[in-house]
């Protein structure tokens, strides 16, 4: 048994409840109790003797799990949803952990999702400072050129929000269509990122798929296929992201 004491928002992240950042709210909301004291204070330190209440459900650690998800389009990127339709985790089928989605793709959009129940590993791989590249693959509507698709990495703004790519490439080009395939690589995610530059520059987006995320792709895999990551898979995207901070 180890007397070590770690930061009381990673121990609620590692537990599988949230995210370390919600967690933090949490704990400034007054919501969560050690000990059966209120705790409002970050830098509150806790043991793992100590009893830990989150709004007034005592933490039980999980271990760790680490799930990739090709997620088919026409599907929520959500654990539930009130309307009924589709979640993805309707395709893992029976897990005992509390997993959630890391981040999120369009309804619209297919591709790689990663669940999870470890808060701080979800936090690795959202955070733009971390330098994890996503890559997707677009089909859209007209042939923008050179200039054009230049602006991409420039930055377009919309809604008061600066969007960009870190490059491109493109793969196809069928003139007799109209239509472009073009590969397009991101350092973060706002919501419907792509399809919200290419609409500005008037190419809207008639499907998108997330091909890569970090050093994990999609290969072998059909659409609503699921696995778990292998310790080693885990291992590497902790260091590649380590390794790649950006200021």
């Amino acid at each position: 048994m180890t007397n070590s004491l770690e930061r009381l928002q990673k121990v609620i992240a590692q537990s599988g409840v949230t995210s370390r950042r919600k967690a933090e709210k949490l704990i400034v909301d007054g919501k969560v109790k050690v000990n059966n004291k209120k705790v409002k204070e970050l830098g509150t330190k806790v043991s793992p003797q100590d009893k830990i209440e989150v709004e007034g459900v005592q933490l039980e650690k999980e271990e760790p799990v680490y799930y990739l998800l090709y997620k088919p389009r026409g599907v929520i990127s959500s654990i539930k949803d009130d309307k009924g339709r589709k979640v993805v985790t309707d395709y893992l089928g029976e897990v005992p952990e509390r997993i959630y989605p890391i981040g999120r793709l369009d309804y619209d959009t297919s591709g790689i999702l990663l669940l999870t129940n470890d808060g701080d590993f979800a936090n690795l791989l959202m955070h733009p400072k971390y330098g994890i590249d996503k890559v997707y693959v677009a089909k859209i509507n007209g042939i923008p050129d050179k200039h054009e698709l230049n602006k991409l990495r420039k930055g377009i703004r919309s809604d008061n929000e600066l969007l960009k790519i870190v490059r491109y490439k493109i793969l196809e080009t069928d003139t007799r269509k109209n239509n472009m395939i073009i590969e397009m690589t991101l350092r973060e995610g706002k919501n419907r990122h792509i399809r919200r530059m290419m609409d500005a520059l008037g190419y809207p987006v008639s499907k998108l798929k997330r091909e890569r995320y970090g050093l994990l792709t999609l290969k072998g895999m059909q659409p609503g296929d699921c696995r778990r990551l292998t310790p080693h898979e885990v291992k590497r995207i902790r260091l590649s992201a380590s390794n790649q901070i950006v200021d």
